[in-house]
């Protein structure tokens, strides 16, 4: 009960911009799994560097959330949004940025097909959020096989 059975990454290196406040696909910001039970859960982690964008005196965030997909199913949301950058501006314009973040969840797919976890992203306000600024933060995703 609790072994780690098999442990996946993925990575990107590539700079990924948005100015949608839907959430849209992070660009090659997944992975694939295929379990060994259907009992099993899979950890997932993503750790990725991030700013957001404000020309304004709004600020904002950039939040994450997790989606999968396999055979049986549609591409489908999991878990809560996580915020990974945040920005804020007063009224005279000085500009507070703050990036880089990790989300996890325990998610239990029932399934023994392969499933591809991804990572979308959005803006709640402002200009645009970066993941992998200037491409060189880079990004991980990784999957634990968690044996039930």
């Amino acid at each position: 009960v609790g072994k780690i059975l098999q442990v996946v990454q993925g990575s990107k290196g590539t700079q990924f911009e948005t100015s949608s406040t839907s959430l849209v696909a992070v660009t090659s910001f997944e992975t694939a799994i295929t379990l060994s039970a259907t009992s099993s859960k899979v950890l997932i982690m993503a750790s990725t560097s991030a700013i957001h964008i404000a020309t304004t005196s709004a600020g904002g965030e950039l939040n994450i959330k997790f989606y999968k997909n396999h055979s049986s199913i549609s591409v489908t949301a999991i878990g809560a949004e996580y915020q990974v950058a945040k920005s804020r501006q007063d009224p005279s314009y000085t500009q507070e940025v703050g990036g880089g973040g990790t989300a996890m969840y325990l998610d239990s797919p029932s399934t023994t097909e392969e499933i591809t976890y991804s990572v979308y992203a959005r803006i709640t306000n402002g200009s645009a959020g970066r993941i992998c600024q200037g491409g060189t933060g880079g990004a991980t995703i990784t999957l634990i096989e968690v044996g039930a």
